[in-house]
């Protein structure tokens, strides 16, 4: 580390920093797997001794989440480089690690936050914000690896937490409609050029409910004659419901509500995720009529190692929609001149998201490179339709 801060990659990259700009030029080195299971599993046990003891525990679970990811991102510049033809044989296994993570910690929370813990009002305000950013910072990133493996039981194991945490939908929405219309008017979790967040977030909402519906039925349709289970939608709200009553059992309404609360925080930072790492971006149409095909230019990405490693790599956005199977230890962050790339690390960009005038502004320079030239209608001039 001391090698490092005195070396002229490290002065480069710095002064790069301080200058405004992104840290492209920094060191790059694949990340280790362990390095992944740190980042993500570092803050459970911060919490689960926050919970016994409150304080400084749960303090140092609040800044790690908050803050200390930012922090590293800037001042240690690493860009870390992608490790071709690698085997991950290890990567599912902490993908499980946090999804039981996830499973066990959210109840765990809500009696610590509703029940008969002992915490003070401080300490369970610290409580709630580093188990929610928690939950929809690393956890989701894993469930959402997970509902992309072939392995049923894995599927299933992503799919439980997002239906703990009520957001059930998400597991078939992402893979049946997102994927295959990300980038269009047809997706309804890719944010408009000059859409704010909070009008995205109930659109895309109730726009991936109804439309993951509807492709999960037309796809038991589609498959008459083949031996057929539950509706998942209906396996996303009985198990909603069960999270739900085991609520009530911890903790009664108080729990029901902290429970709801936790889901809405995480669910909210899913969301932050789309908005950021599609916003603007659209393909344009052939002569034909059809949408060109996903590329690199269809997401945002960003090239920060910390956030990278605590969010399983979701940042390298644009790998993940051209291969959702590989895993993320090898997602690949393609070149700054073929997709676009965010100068904040993704936490960052989320956070300034919720500050639409401010996101607008801040993203309108970055947006103007990737957006397509608009066609002006028949008779009227053209108008400029970038934020």
């Amino acid at each position: 580390m001391r090698a490092l801060r005195h070396s002229k990659d490290w002065r480069a990259a710095r002064r790069l920093i301080y200058e405004g700009g992104m840290t492209v030029a920094a060191p790059s080195h694949p990340l280790p797997l362990a390095a992944f299971a740190l980042a993500t599993l570092a803050p459970l046990p911060l919490i689960g001794l926050g919970v016994l003891w409150g304080g400084v525990w749960l303090w140092a679970a609040f800044l790690y989440m908050g803050v200390l990811t930012i922090l590293l991102d800037q001042l240690i510049p690493m860009t870390a480089g992608s490790a071709d033809g690698a085997e991950f044989p290890a990567a599912d296994l902490l993908l499980v690690c946090v999804a039981l993570g996830a499973l066990t910690g959210l109840p765990v929370a809500v009696w610590a936050i509703a029940g008969p813990s002992g915490l003070d009002a401080g300490d369970k305000v610290l409580l709630f914000f580093a188990a929610g950013f928690w939950l929809g910072q690393v956890a989701h990133p894993a469930a959402h690896e997970l509902i992309h493996r072939p392995r049923r039981e894995l599927f299933r194991l992503g799919a439980a937490v997002y239906v703990a945490l009520l957001f059930g939908q998400h597991a078939s929405a992402h893979r049946l409609v997102h994927h295959r219309h990300v980038a269009s008017a047809m997706d309804p979790n890719t944010a408009r050029a000059g859409e704010g967040f909070y009008r995205f977030a109930l659109r895309a909402w109730r726009g991936s409910f109804l439309d993951g519906w509807q492709a999960e039925t037309n796809r038991r349709e589609q498959a008459q004659g083949h031996a057929q289970g539950l509706h998942p939608y209906a396996a996303y709200i009985a198990g909603s419901l069960a999270a739900l009553g085991l609520a009530l059992l911890i903790a009664g309404l108080p729990g029901l509500l902290v429970w709801i609360a936790l889901a809405l925080h995480a669910q909210s930072q899913i969301l932050l995720s789309d908005y950021v790492q599609h916003y603007g971006l659209t393909r344009t149409r052939r002569a034909d009529g059809r949408l060109e095909p996903v590329g690199p230019r269809h997401s945002w990405n960003t090239a920060h190692w910390f956030s990278s490693a605590l969010m399983l790599n979701a940042s390298r956005h644009s790998d993940h929609h051209a291969n959702p199977a590989r895993p993320f230890p090898a997602l690949r962050l393609p070149p700054a001149e073929e997709a676009p790339r965010l100068p904040w690390p993704l936490p960052l960009a989320c956070a300034l998201a919720l500050m639409p005038s401010l996101w607008r502004r801040a993203i309108k320079p970055h947006l103007a490179q990737w957006r397509p030239p608009a066609s002006p209608r028949p008779g009227a001039a053209r108008q400029d339709t970038a934020p």
